[in-house]
């Protein structure tokens, strides 16, 4: 991003109450107690540093904690106050683009989306055509933002199943077919007078699940998703473990089954073989004739034998990839979503097989959650990353 389309930060502060303020919005509501020495910062310093921001209207109490009572329900000390974000102090906007539409929507500072979910159709591909509808998509949001008396957004992010620079450019889009440097941030900063900022799409969704999903509170969380590509992603501490090549697909080529089917990069039973378009020729092959996706789904769901063979396959697999990510990056918990994740509820056991089979005996069990995410929610994820950005 360049200076002129960056996205401001909340307040001027030092830099323990950015942090302080960072760590209420990941662990809160949060006591002061437990936030003292998860920043490690000294109760009373603690103490000033929340009163700042209390002024500042950042931060605000939430209610109690229940340390104030004993099992049998006695008195045991004060109950301590908790603090959270104040949620009702701005807003941000966020978009998701598939190679098909996009969807935008706007959320208060507690993750909620606080308008309606509005959707553009890509009709043409190329990039001036698809700024011009996340333009417009801008719009919509403001205008129903201001229509609710609701504060003016600090900025708007766009998820892109893709690879992003700078936090501004996608330079690959394979869904939209771009292979060359888009600065969608400069663009629709220029027209919307809106900070604008680009993300990858699976990293925005693992950074919403640590700050107001499955993760939150945790001290790591991976998400994989599968559907049209797969895609994964990790954190620790609410932070996205981030590299240069993250966004480059890096899980869509791990071996899972040496019996498996063959990939167009001609790898045997890689994780693409998770993928709709994969699922489709597999099932086509085992009933003999051309099957779509949908097919798979629906005959899945009727019990028809080859669909219930392939989806306990399936099922097993996906269990494989679970077992390695949670074995290689070590995380306290792992979703798995995209658009196709609810595959994994065809036959459960099958992916706890798949976990148990290259899970050390030894070793914890996985902890592992299927969420189904709207494409609403892709959306909500990227304005989450407007959030952090706003927050750092």
């Amino acid at each position: 991003m360049t200076r002129e389309n960056t996205i401001p930060r909340w307040f001027d502060g030092s830099d323990n109450m950015h942090r302080t303020a960072r760590a209420i919005a990941k662990y809160g509501p949060v006591a002061q107690a437990p936030l003292a020495q998860l920043e490690g910062l000294t109760s009373g310093t603690l103490s000033r540093i929340v009163g700042d921001l209390e002024e500042l209207d950042v931060v605000v109490e939430g209610g109690e904690d229940g340390f104030g009572e004993g099992d049998g329900g006695e008195r045991r000390g004060r109950p301590q106050t908790l603090l959270q974000l104040n949620r009702q102090a701005a807003t941000a906007i966020g978009m998701k683009v598939t190679g098909d539409e996009i969807v935008a929507t706007a959320i208060d500072f507690g993750g909620d989306a606080v308008t309606a979910a509005y959707r553009r159709q890509i009709v043409d591909r190329q990039p001036d055509a698809v700024v011009a509808l996340i333009v417009g998509l801008v719009d919509d949001c403001e205008r129903e933002l201001a229509l609710r008396s609701l504060p003016r957004p600090v900025g708007v992010g766009v998820a892109f199943g893709g690879h992003v620079v700078d936090g501004s450019v996608v330079d690959y889009a394979p869904f939209l077919h771009w292979n060359d440097p888009v600065d969608v941030g400069a663009v629709v900063f220029e027209r919307t007078g809106l900070p604008c900022a680009a993300f990858n799409d699976v990293n925005s969704l693992a950074f919403m699940e640590s700050w107001f999903g499955e993760g939150h509170g945790l001290g790591s969380l991976a998400v994989v998703t599968v559907g049209a590509g797969i895609g994964y992603s990790l954190t620790a501490r609410g932070e996205l473990v981030d590299g240069s090549n993250a966004s480059y697909g890096l899980a869509a080529h791990v071996p899972l089954d040496s019996r498996g089917p063959l990939c167009t990069a001609g790898h045997v039973g890689c994780s693409q073989c998770l993928t709709d378009e994969s699922l489709a020729t597999q099932y086509s092959e085992l009933r003999g004739t051309a099957e779509t996706f949908d097919d798979f789904v629906r005959d899945a769901r009727d019990n028809v034998p080859q669909a219930t063979l392939l989806a306990n396959r399936i099922c097993f697999r996906i269990g494989t990839l679970v077992a390695a990510i949670a074995n290689l990056a070590m995380p306290e918990k792992v979703v798995l979503s995209g658009e196709s994740a609810f595959v994994a509820k065809f036959d459960a056991e099958s992916v706890r097989e798949g976990i148990a089979q290259f899970r050390h005996t030894q070793a914890a069990p996985v902890d592992f959650a299927v969420v189904d995410h709207p494409a609403s929610d892709w959306a909500r994820a990227a304005a989450t990353r407007v959030i952090g950005e706003y927050l750092r």
